[in-house]
């Protein structure tokens, strides 16, 4: 069970050659009465996952379809939201999920398990929690919609990753984090084999669900520019691995010699958090000198954490590095980010351990709340006027005697000095 479509050098994938394939796919599961699609949220607006989305349920049209987003700790879609990834579905259509009250424990990964594959740091088994409503026999087909593309949590993203963090519970999202954040990011991303996804992969063979993925890869750097460079079907693992061999290729970018100053910009229509927004820092960490800077453009963002009381830990805590952050935990008062795990993995990844100087420019936060995580701060304004994003390229840059590297859009890959990638394997 799987089909698997690449993009030709003069030709694009048109939908109805993907929904020629995802009919043969799913005709497999016999006759369809009420079908569950799990695609991402906004902040994937580039996964191609939303034109996508909408042609399933305009081939579903005559029977029931439930559309969960795979939120993990992000905030709900808004009905604009929705409307603007999923044109033309109705809104009633659309479930919530809710990491911590929704979800039910399957099994768990054995306390043996975790240990060898955290290296010793982490002796208790993870539990396997998930949404129940992925669980419900009511549905003939779950169909998991998600984009690979590098990820610092465990990787390359999707796959088993957008059910168990996507739509997983407070233990699978904080224990899976944390171990990725103790692992550490840059000997994962941009891979497919990490102990995360060893622990996710390990989840999705206790679930036995009429279960399809559909993975994407894109290239491209905006929401109009979007080049959907493969799509891959498939219920085992192989679609995956495919998936990751056409991101490697189009999605991961070194560079050969490293950067002293790097600008990213945060579209505001889909980042409105750091708990978002640091996959500017995470994704050009690699490429980054000692000693450089870092400038965030990030008009949208008005609070650290997409959860309320995870934004409240890191305005306490902030972000100053790996080895504050295990101190603090270690601490008397350290018991929340003890409790919290993910955002002890958050404040972990979101700091350069003092490599190089990190600057948000925003409108929605104030100075003093975005210094006193530990971030610079920069007037937007300001920012704009030095770094004319309408007007500047993806790429190496020279203005008023400045030469910087600009991202446009840093969830779409990752950029490294190819020495440094190396170097973590």
């Amino acid at each position: 069970m799987s089909c698997y479509i690449y993009r030709n050098e003069n030709e694009e994938i048109s939908m109805e050659r993907l929904e020629t394939a995802l009919r043969e796919e799913l005709a497999r599961f016999g006759d369809l009465k009420k079908i569950l699609i799990v695609p991402p949220d906004i902040s994937r607006l580039s996964s191609f996952a939303g034109p996508i989305t909408c042609k399933l349920f305009e081939m579903f049209s005559g029977i029931d379809v439930d559309i969960m987003p795979a939120l993990g700790t992000h905030i709900p879609m808004t009905s604009d939201e929705i409307n603007r990834m999923y044109p033309g579905v109705p809104q009633n259509c659309f479930l919530v999920h809710d990491w911590r009250k929704d979800v039910t424990k399957i099994g768990e990964v054995p306390r043996d398990v975790v240990f060898k594959l955290s290296e010793g740091a982490i002796d208790e088994p993870i539990d396997i929690e998930i949404n129940k409503r992925l669980l419900d026999p009511s549905y003939d087909a779950v169909i998991s919609l998600g984009q690979v593309v590098p990820h610092e949590v465990v990787g390359m993203a999707s796959y088993s990753k957008n059910l168990f963090v996507g739509c997983g519970g407070f233990s699978m999202l904080n224990k899976t984090h944390y171990l990725g954040a103790l692992y550490g990011m840059e000997r994962m991303m941009g891979r497919d084999r990490s102990p995360v996804r060893e622990v996710l992969d390990y989840a999705e063979r206790q679930m036995k669900i009429p279960l399809l993925h559909v993975l994407t890869v894109t290239s491209g750097v905006g929401e109009h520019e979007t080049r959907l460079e493969g799509a891959f079907i498939d219920r085992e693992r192989g679609g995956f691995e495919k998936a990751v061999e056409l991101s490697r290729k189009k999605n991961v970018f070194f560079l050969d010699e490293e950067l002293d100053k790097v600008v990213c910009y945060l579209d505001p229509r889909k980042i409105k958090t750091t708990w978002i927004g640091n996959k500017a820092i995470y994704r050009t960490r690699m490429a980054i000198a000692d000693g450089g800077e870092l400038t965030v453009i990030g008009p949208g963002v008005f609070r650290f954490g997409e959860d309320l009381n995870n934004d409240r830990i890191i305005r306490k805590h902030g972000y100053r590095g790996r080895d504050k952050t295990l101190a603090a935990m270690r601490g008397e008062n350290g018991r929340e980010l003890r409790e919290n795990l993910s955002v002890a993995a958050h404040l972990i990844h979101g700091s350069s351990d003092g490599r190089f100087k990190i600057t948000y420019a925003t409108d929605e936060m104030t100075k003093e709340e975005i210094e006193s995580v530990g971030f610079n701060f920069i007037e937007t304004r300001e920012a704009l006027q030095k770094y004319d994003i309408a007007n500047i390229k993806n790429g190496w840059n020279e203005t008023n005697g400045e030469r910087f590297f600009y991202v446009s859009n840093p969830a779409m890959g990752l950029w490294a000095n190819r020495k440094r990638f190396y170097e973590q394997s």
